[in-house]
């Protein structure tokens, strides 16, 4: 008999005591590492919960998780009981798995752990490599949890690739590839093609395909998959538009878009920055499609679900005098974005940077983006991860592409209080290179401003 867990702090341990690729050197895994042989195991033991849910499955290079979450509050607003699955968690674990916005109470996820833990044993007796890895277990846990309480459907962000990837063992009502570019390029491949075709791996047989991408190589990849699975493929820029973008007379974002069938006015966009006008509109083609398939989805109650989204460490302004907005950009494309954003947002100001990165990144290109745009650099190194790049590495880097020189902090908390000290009350301060540095800081932030507030 599997032993439980008494408290909620054994079972968060014991969930990221497993081979956790989130934390692993980036040099000690290679796509060998990943295989669906375990997912599918695990999903049998607990009478493939899959099966009862229909999903919309949503991969691609940057984006998923803000388009996920458009899909998901649109669905919770139209009626629906919709689960959502992301990753990675920025506070606390149980972030990765909501249902109609709100995630399961520590109370909940602890005894979610226990229900499944006679599973989970059950798993690590199996011969081979068949111990299931955090990611795994974390998927598995979602799944439960949806179908205990009972929704009507769920959205998964795909959490490295697509073809390989946990969440791959669905049953999806519509594909999404939000966009391609370079990222993971030890597991996913060193060229577009090779991670639009890890990407298109969650193309399903005559599933519908929504996609953003936009690379001539990615789209010619995601159009072979397609005519492979007899999948049907709308494509932005060609089958769906952004026809405009404005600001209303409070300040806050509008836009009008056309989809296969519906031409949407004033569709409000909540989350920061120019490029979440096209998630938004990746998220209405995938609204469209359900409508297609006689999902009720009425206008109005879209405009109800945008105005609800809000979505963490996404060009997200946490504080003010002096303004700190922390982004989790770990590429160079996402890098850009926040950059085009900042002068939108915050423009004539003093630019502060606190950037740390993860060892498996185009760090060069995304400091490339960065560094032209801040006045003042401080480059650190989160505490709790280890595949944060070393400072000696960051400002090597940082001294090649940039003739200003740039401050060290040992650590985030460190960089944090350097910051504050440089910065006057009309300054900007930006930290952003990873998820994992937000979650070192973001917390800590809230809370002074909260304090000081």
């Amino acid at each position: 008999m599997a032993e439980l867990f008494q408290t909620y702090e054994q079972a968060i341990e014991f969930l990221l005591s497993r081979i956790n690729y989130e934390r692993i050197h980036a040099e000690s895994y290679t796509a060998r590492n990943f295989n669906l042989v375990r997912m599918q195991r695990l999903l049998e033991l607990l009478g493939n919960p899959q099966l009862r849910i229909p999903v919309i499955h949503v991969a691609g290079t940057k984006g998923k998780g803000s388009t996920s979450t458009m899909i998901a509050a649109m669905l919770t607003a139209s009626g629906y009981r919709c689960g959502l699955y992301t990753s990675p968690h920025i506070d606390v674990f149980e972030e990765r798995m909501k249902v109609d916005g709100q995630q399961p109470s520590s109370t909940e996820l602890l005894n979610l752990v226990n229900r499944l833990m006679p599973v989970f044993v059950e798993m690590d007796k199996q011969p081979g490599p068949m111990q299931p890895t955090t990611f795994e277990l974390a998927t598995a846990l979602a799944w439960q949890y949806f179908v205990e309480q009972q929704v009507d459907l769920a959205v998964l962000e795909v959490g490295l690739g697509g073809r390989l990837d946990s969440t791959n063992i669905c049953r999806p009502l519509v594909t999404v590839i939000t966009n391609v570019s370079r990222d993971h390029t030890n597991v996913l491949g060193s060229t577009v093609r090779q991670i639009a075709g890890e990407k298109g791996g969650i193309i399903k047989s005559g599933v519908p395909v929504i996609s953003g991408a936009t690379h001539p190589d990615a789209i010619e990849v995601i159009e072979s998959l397609c005519a492979q699975h007899h999948a049907s493929l709308s494509l932005m820029g060609r089958d769906f538009h952004l026809t405009n973008r404005r600001f209303d007379t409070h300040g806050n974002v509008e836009i009008e878009a056309v989809t296969a069938q519906t031409s949407w006015t004033r569709i409000p966009v909540t989350l920061r920055g120019s490029h979440q006008a096209g998630n938004a509109v990746l998220a209405l083609a995938v609204i469209d499609a359900l409508r297609r398939q006689h999902w009720t989805i009425p206008a109005e109650q879209v405009r109800t679900g945008m105005l609800q989204v809000t979505w963490p460490a996404r060009v997200e302004i946490i504080s003010r005098r002096p303004t700190v907005l922390v982004d989790a950009a770990h590429n160079w494309e996402s890098a850009r974005a926040l950059v085009n954003s900042l002068y939108e947002e915050t423009p004539q100001r003093k630019r502060i940077l606190i950037f740390a990165a993860t060892k498996d990144k185009d760090i060069a290109g995304i400091l490339r983006q960065l560094l032209p745009h801040f006045q003042t650099v401080i480059l650190t190194r989160y505490c709790n991860n280890p595949r944060g790049v070393e400072l000696d590495e960051l400002s090597q880097l940082t001294e090649n592409l940039s003739s200003n020189p740039a401050h060290l902090a040992l650590s985030p908390i460190a960089a944090w209080n350097l910051a504050r000290k440089l910065a006057s009350p009309e300054d900007l301060i930006v930290v952003t290179g990873s998820f994992f540095l937000i979650a070192e800081l973001r917390a800590k932030i809230l809370a002074e401003a909260g304090d000081a507030g």
